[in-house]
């Protein structure tokens, strides 16, 4: 039950659910098993809530009963099943040449959401106060990653100098170990790896915190590799295994670079904000005016 139209409704209502009905929600979002083998009284014992509140989590989600809610359940599960072999895995769902093109924005748009919502659930407050301090007090921040969390890096690099920080990312293998190597206890290591086991990305916070700089870690499975050499976890997901391909990876990766920025940006909020004002207006004259030529 990856992705479906019912869970897309759970979704669309869990704002507006009581705090009991949303663990219901949540229960039935993570519900890995088959749906067939679903029960009222199971539900209710593990999320600790009463029958009949699993009943008014139903009737919100707009069925009659739990019998009917299980039915379409056991509906889009079935819709579910491979048809071929030909399809390929992203976190969520499947994707095949047999799916409709229409379908796919939405399947895109809603997938990303779910992964936003779980990154919220797993931030811990803590490890994200320790990471907004240490970015703040660091004399020099240099980030690592590799592949497809490149684009996170930059991003993450372009923010923080934009709040006037000294930071850098080097996309040269050589360049990465050097400055590693030559990070001090006044530095902030930062690596970024959805997986948390590229080697490379690993390696280089596990030779920033050896010459002693703060390691930050941000990842999307909190046991992985990258996480032992991490003085600071920021892990959007609890999850143990990959979902597939990483195709959404970014969606969680960014949301850590702006939770970062924001915390910084409201950390030192005086010196940032006229770091910005200042850094906006250098951007504004490369910007084409209203009625202005080209060329």
């Amino acid at each position: 039950m990856n992705n479906n139209l019912v869970k897309i409704r759970i979704r669309q209502i869990y704002a507006g659910l009581r705090p009991s009905e949303q663990k219901v929600a949540d229960y039935i979002l993570q519900y890995e098993g088959k749906a067939s083998k679903l029960l009222m009284e199971t539900v209710a014992q593990e999320t600790g809530v009463s029958q009949p509140t699993v009943i008014r989590f139903v009737k919100a989600a707009g069925y009659e009963g739990f019998k009917d809610f299980k039915y379409a359940l056991v509906q889009e599960e079935a819709k579910e099943q491979p048809e071929d072999s030909e399809k390929a895995g992203l976190y969520g769902f499947p994707l095949s040449r047999k799916d409709r093109l229409e379908d796919i924005p939405g399947k895109i748009v809603t997938t990303s959401v779910e992964m936003l919502e779980e990154t919220l659930r797993n931030v811990s407050v803590k490890e994200y106060r320790k990471a907004v301090e240490a970015v703040v007090a660091a004399e020099n921040i240099v980030i690592y990653s590799v592949e497809n969390s490149i684009c996170t890096a930059n991003d993450l690099l372009t923010k923080l100098t934009y709040l006037g920080l000294n930071c850098r990312f080097y996309g040269d293998y050589y360049l990465q170990n050097v400055s590693a190597a030559n990070l001090t206890k006044k530095d902030l290591a930062i690596g970024i790896s959805y997986s948390g086991c590229s080697k490379h990305t690993v390696e280089m916070l596990a030779l920033a915190k050896k010459a002693g700089a703060v390691t930050l870690a941000l990842t999307n499975f909190e046991n992985s590799m990258i996480a032992k050499y991490a003085d600071i976890l920021l892990c959007a997901s609890n999850r143990q295994f990959l979902y597939g391909d990483t195709i959404f990876s970014r969606i969680s990766q960014l949301a850590l670079v702006d939770m970062i920025y924001a915390g910084v940006l409201n950390r030192d909020y005086d010196r940032c904000s006229k770091k910005l004002n200042k850094t906006s207006a250098i951007v504004a004259k490369r910007a084409y005016g209203e009625n202005e030529e080209i060329l």
